[in-house]
């Protein structure tokens, strides 16, 4: 046939992250002992609790369609943790809930974009993020960060970046794949440049609950009325509580807004699983133990992979603050040689990590830094401290 398909749907990325772990799950399959370092999502189970939320509400007969915004019970507990841990005040007509944090914001920017509107995306980044803007009309502006910022937009970059055309800001805290954290005074003066500049920002705080030390996560839509009114807060169930298969996200935002991603959703997907909202709602309002065990544990991870990492030749790191991530910097490795060639990529150094020495890495081309590799710590420690000796004794292999 000669007809041409959508240039747009084309012109998307496949997931590199999804690609790599599905290539270690197939290896798995086959007998061979890898280890996994791309994983974005918790190795823990799904909290008892929130299971049987899951299964009454099958036995209850909840399975039929819901409001396609979400149930009224699970918006209310929502806005609860809003309030409580995000100091937040949303009313429930301002929160959609959604399929998933992806699809929040697929909500959000087909809320937002006119065709061939910017929307400015601090590199690194989570790989999705210019895929889902490209999908909405809009063009994805990269402004590239510095390891001596710890890899933050600052105000001054921000402003650098804006145009006429600017229509939002994604704001990552913590962050994705760097693990760095922004802190108040940091938001306040990006929250300045964005009110000033009249744009709006795209807070993406999935990873709010995985924050390690003294350190507190600030959410900018807290820091006054003008920026409140200008920020969607976007978060969900999968990292905090092990859920993410169950594909529960939502977001806080005007009632305009929220109004026109509700209307857009009902088209394209109707509602969110209704079991897995009752399952929310029991992960939002019934113990929060496990959130703190997992916290711990990830920390102790965090310690121990960073603390090794810093130990080997050719690579560096800084110290990840939130979420389950180490962004390394491997750029030395490239120069190097493997078996008689040059390194020469941080893909083909991926390459040879799982041919050779059965460990999968992410390569973060795809996330806007060509010469880093991103490692999950969602993983068994007993896995980790494998990893790592495997990630060492290929670097001391390098000529």
């Amino acid at each position: 046939m000669s007809l041409e398909l959508s240039k747009k749907a084309a012109a998307v990325k496949p997931s590199s992250t999804l690609a790599i772990t599905a290539k270690a799950k197939e290896m798995r399959a086959q007998g061979m002992d890898v280890v996994g370092f791309g994983a974005g999502e918790p190795d823990f189970r799904t909290p008892q609790n929130i299971c049987d939320a899951a299964i009454k509400a099958i036995n209850d007969g909840f399975t039929k369609y819901t409001p396609a915004s979400g149930i009224i019970e699970l918006k209310e507990a929502v806005c609860k943790k809003f309030k409580e841990f995000n100091n937040l005040d949303y009313a429930t007509d301002q929160i959609v809930i959604s399929n998933g944090g992806k699809h929040s914001l697929t909500n959000i920017f087909t809320a937002l974009i006119n065709p061939g509107d910017e929307v400015i995306i601090p590199a690194p980044y989570w790989l999705s993020y210019p895929e889902i803007v490209k999908l909405a009309g809009g063009v994805p502006v990269i402004v590239t960060t510095t390891k001596e910022g710890e890899y933050k937009l600052t105000a001054q970059e921000l402003e650098n970046a804006i145009t006429e055309k600017t229509k939002a800001l994604i704001l990552n805290t913590p962050n994705n794949p760097t693990g760095m954290l922004y802190t108040r005074d940091e938001l306040m003066a990006i929250a300045k440049v964005v009110v000033e500049k009249d744009i709006y920002v795209v807070a993406d705080e999935m990873y709010e609950n995985l924050i390690y030390g003294d350190l507190e996560h600030v959410s900018i839509a807290s820091l006054g009325r003008e920026i409140y009114d200008r920020t969607i807060t976007c978060s969900g169930l999968a990292k905090s509580y092990a859920m993410t298969g169950w594909r529960i996200g939502y977001t806080g935002s005007s009632k305009e807004i929220a109004s026109m991603m509700s209307s857009v959703q009902s088209h394209q997907t109707s509602n969110p699983n209704s079991i897995a909202q009752k399952a929310a709602v029991e992960a939002l309002n019934g113990i929060q133990d496990h959130v703190e065990e997992m916290n711990a544990e990830f920390d102790v991870r965090r310690e121990y992979m960073y603390g090794k990492i810093c130990k080997m030749p050719y690579v560096d790191a800084i110290e990840p603050m939130g979420a389950f991530y180490i962004f390394v910097d491997a750029t030395e490795v490239l120069s190097k040689s493997y078996k008689g060639e040059k390194v020469g990529s941080v893909e083909r150094m991926a390459e040879i990590l799982i041919e050779d020495y059965k460990t999968a890495v992410v390569p973060c081309a795809d996330f806007g830094f060509p010469n880093h590799l991103r490692l999950s710590y969602a993983i068994a420690i007993e896995q980790i401290k494998k990893g790592l000796k495997r990630i060492d004794n290929f670097l001391k292999d390098l000529q």
